[in-house]
């Protein structure tokens, strides 16, 4: 099958559309689709064109060579997904695959690439031990919370890409060295608040220097057990457990509402990561403490919580990866890419990239 006819059949199931649905579109019989998507046949540029409007993509959606991922660990949370989601899943892979080709090309062009190496721990490490070694390589030494988890591994050599999944069964997913990596993809849609954000980017740095046997595998052969050993190293690379009670200690004058939110600020972590924490050291009582935060935050803010609705959350300016569109400029300013290709590396508009040329002219 060729790159069309796997585009095609990818972006059909994306729409959630039959054969016979983009056939009537692009004003062709579903006999000529199907000889298309099978990869029997070539269409003429008209149709061409007529097939990327039936899809809402663009010719060059079509024609794109698929990424070819050799060292992509990438599960959905359910086992049972629907053809549509399948569809998205390889949509995820395809937006990732080609901004990791562009990131490292704009590395190679600009001559800056990051030396950074993340450090790898041999099979059978405690989450925890992984944790705290590498917290001491990245950190410096009097610091207890992230700083900038984003500046933090991009130091190291990591790359990461935010992207809206348009799925609910996955947060993240990673990419080896194999193939350009470290980096890795974080779903930004799903109302994913910021905290949950960087639980993930912890959650998938744990894959990364976990198991690197997983890369490249069949997402249905990996062990379960490596989901919750990245879950446990994200939580002590994020919250290490003695500086957590460091923290909760000096808010125990606190209102103990008021000190839940207090310590999930200053960790970026959710009001939920805090009572697990507390649950675990015996602070709080296991599967009523989460109902006893939301009725308490009710009765002193008077403000019903939603189970995923995040209190005092952060903000998108807490979490930003600025590295890719600092060397997308500097190759625009260099001449060594166009506008268009600025615009199409940073998926914004021609009108856009045309407004943030103006204002960095304000200020250079």
């Amino acid at each position: 099958m060729n790159d069309l006819a796997t585009n095609l059949m990818r972006l059909r199931k994306l729409n959630n559309l039959t054969q016979q649905d983009v056939a009537n579109a692009a004003g062709i019989s579903r006999v000529a689709y199907r000889n298309l998507e099978k990869g029997d046949a070539n269409p003429r540029q008209g149709t061409l064109q007529a097939l990327a409007n039936a899809l809402q993509a663009s010719v060059f959606d079509l024609l794109a060579p698929l990424p070819k991922l050799k060292s992509l660990r990438y599960r959905a949370n359910k086992e049972k997904i629907s053809e549509q989601e399948r569809a998205q899943g390889n949509q995820v892979v395809v937006r990732t695959g080609n901004w990791l080709q562009d990131f490292n090309e704009l590395e190679s062009m600009l001559n800056n690439q990051r030396v950074g190496k993340l450090r790898t721990f041999r099979k059978g490490t405690k989450p925890e031990t992984a944790a705290a070694k590498l917290r001491a390589e990245l950190l410096p030494h009097d610091c207890d919370c992230l700083p900038d988890i984003c500046e933090l591994l991009e130091n190291a050599g990591v790359k990461i890409f935010f992207l809206d999944f348009r799925m609910s069964e996955c947060s993240g997913l990673s990419i080896g060295a194999a193939d350009g990596g470290p980096a890795m993809a974080i779903n930004t849609g799903n109302k994913m608040s910021i905290e949950r954000q960087i639980f993930s980017i912890a959650h998938e740095l744990g894959h990364l220097v976990l198991h690197q046997d997983s890369y490249g595998r069949d997402s249905s052969k990996i062990p379960d057990d490596q989901e919750r050993e990245a879950d446990a190293f994200a939580a002590a690379f994020i919250m290490p457990v003695e500086l957590f009670a460091k923290e909760w200690n000096e808010n125990r004058g606190l209102h103990w509402i008021d000190a839940v939110l207090k310590t999930k600020r200053h960790f970026k972590v959710s009001y939920q990561s805090v009572i697990h924490q507390l649950i675990d050291m015996g602070q709080a009582e296991d599967k009523v403490a989460y109902g006893k935060f939301r009725q308490g935050y009710e009765e002193r803010y008077g403000k019903k919580l939603h189970w995923k609705e995040e209190p005092r959350p952060l903000d998108a300016f807490d979490l930003i990866e600025d590295r890719f569109a600092t060397l997308v400029r500097d190759a625009l300013e260099k001449e060594i890419i166009t506008v268009s290709r600025a615009a199409e590396m940073l998926d914004i508009q021609i009108e856009e990239i045309r407004d943030r040329l103006k204002s960095w002219e304000a200020v250079s």
